[in-house]
């Protein structure tokens, strides 16, 4: 009997070698090459590649009507939020996140919410309005532990469908029996093709799944959303091109410790990326959050040393971040360990500090920490970072009421950030009164309850700070 042919995947890209190499010639990745099966051709060439929606003739983009996306509310906010306004028809979203973390639960009341609701798809034959039509495929769980679930939640599911199923083309029956408008599969990495021979979660059978359930929304116009596993770097599990199949890409971040949850969209084609929604884990779900600055700053009872408020954005929401440092005498290697914050760029900003502002810390430990897990990516809270090292270092606190924001570049300046009045008008609200920003940052018109200190340099910034 001979031999059955072997090809190296990629576990990265989906790419293939005919040998195995430490990187992988496709996406350069190292040591992702897996030795798989050799897959036979799925079907004729015709019928598997078949467009994802009907042909249409070229035209000139400007004669093409750009209308707006209809969009239906999903009944949670915050999901809606970072959704972009609610779901959308024939739209593709893949969720990702740690086990555990409420990806299922979630997914389930909106599940719920959606099948009250009333559809934009046609109406009865008397007329009346047509209510959604909601499907929701297990793959990981029995349909019993789906109605545990919803039982727990206090959902009544009156009006909610469910498969348990891991067969591609039974799933894609189904939808096609059902006619949903809302369909949820749960997971990508459980389903698997007739016409592969790999098992499930394979490079193959999720990049194939992943592509027929986006011809089948985008041909009948169902609202799918694929919820993916995470590896333990934290990325979604299996090939990278999932992520530029679907329309919109959600990861779910927080510690399970932690009652509070954030969703972030990576990619969304229908709205805006980087928006993010904040949950709170209850007994009876996850429930959105209204003000989530409350989250992130803590409650001293009276002003500490290391602590500055920042006013960072997430999207197109502002958020007001504790930002906490702590210096401390180290020996002859000091540490640089920040939380929440790229570590690199400590080790940079504490360099400017030294050179430009005169405060060492060559010889201390410093440790920086976002306060409420989150993870701040923009060079807008470099400022921040700077005033709490500065005040952990002189053990003097700032005073109450006080926040800052700017990008602080290796000359000393200190540059503007983006959206800077809302941000300001964000903190005015939440109640704060001194504001120490960039000089490009100050508002025109002055700031009920707020009075702003523009600086354009680090050193003024500390001196500014030794005055107040």
């Amino acid at each position: 009997m001979s031999r059955a042919k072997t090809v190296y995947t990629c576990s990265a890209c989906g790419g293939t070698s005919p040998r195995w190499l430490g990187q992988c010639p496709h996406c350069k990745a190292w040591n992702t090459l897996e030795e798989t099966v050799a897959e036979p051709a799925a079907g004729s060439g015709r019928n598997r590649y078949q467009a994802l929606a009907p042909g249409q003739p070229v035209a000139t983009l400007s004669e093409i009507e750009a209308a707006d996306v209809a969009r239906t509310p999903t009944g949670h906010p915050e999901l809606d939020r970072v959704l972009g306004g609610g779901i959308v028809e024939g739209g593709v979203v893949l969720i990702g996140g740690d086990p555990g973390i409420g990806k299922s639960t979630l997914l389930l009341q909106a599940a719920e919410s959606l099948a009250r609701q009333s559809s934009q798809r046609g109406v009865e034959a008397d007329g009346a309005p047509r209510q959604m039509k909601v499907l929701y495929v297990t793959g990981e769980e029995s349909g019993a532990q789906v109605a545990l679930r919803a039982r727990r939640l206090g959902l009544d599911g009156a009006r909610l469908r469910v498969l348990a199923e891991i067969q591609l083309e039974k799933i894609q029956a189904a939808i096609a029996t059902e006619q949903p408008d809302f369909c949820v599969i749960d997971s990508i990495q459980t389903l698997y093709s007739d016409q592969l021979t790999s098992a499930p979660g394979s490079v193959a059978q999720v990049r194939e799944c992943a592509a027929q359930l986006t011809r089948t929304a985008k041909s009948g116009g169902c609202a799918i959303v694929l919820v993916g596993h995470v590896t333990k770097e934290g990325a979604i599990a299996g090939p990278r091109v999932l992520e530029h199949i679907v329309d919109t890409v959600l990861y779910f971040e927080g510690d399970t410790h932690s009652s509070f949850r954030l969703v972030r969209a990576i990619k969304n084609r229908f709205g805006a990326v980087n928006e993010i929604g904040v949950f709170a884990m209850t007994e009876k779900g996850l429930k959105g959050v209204s003000n989530p600055s409350a989250i992130f700053l803590s409650t001293h009872g009276e002003p500490v040393p290391g602590s500055c408020v920042l006013v960072t954005l997430e999207g197109t929401r502002p958020l007001l971040v504790e930002i906490q440092a702590l210096v401390d005498a180290g020996g002859p290697s000091p540490r640089r360990l920040s939380v929440g914050l790229e570590r690199d760029r400590l080790a940079m900003l504490l360099a400017v500090l030294h050179r430009h502002a005169g405060v060492q810390c060559g010889d201390q430990d410093v440790f920086v920490n976002a306060v409420g897990g989150v993870r701040i990516s923009e060079p807008a809270a470099d400022l921040a970072v700077l005033l709490a090292i500065q005040s952990s270092l002189r053990g003097k606190p700032l005073p109450r009421g006080f926040l800052a924001f700017g990008e602080v570049g290796l000359a000393g300046e200190v540059r503007p950030a983006p959206h800077g009045q809302e941000r300001l008008k964000e903190a005015a609200k939440l109640g704060f009164s001194v504001a120490l920003v960039p000089k490009a940052n100050a508002p025109k018109k002055p700031i009920e309850g707020l009075t702003v200190h523009a600086i354009g340099r680090i050193d003024e910034a500390v001196d500014v700070l030794r005055g107040l």
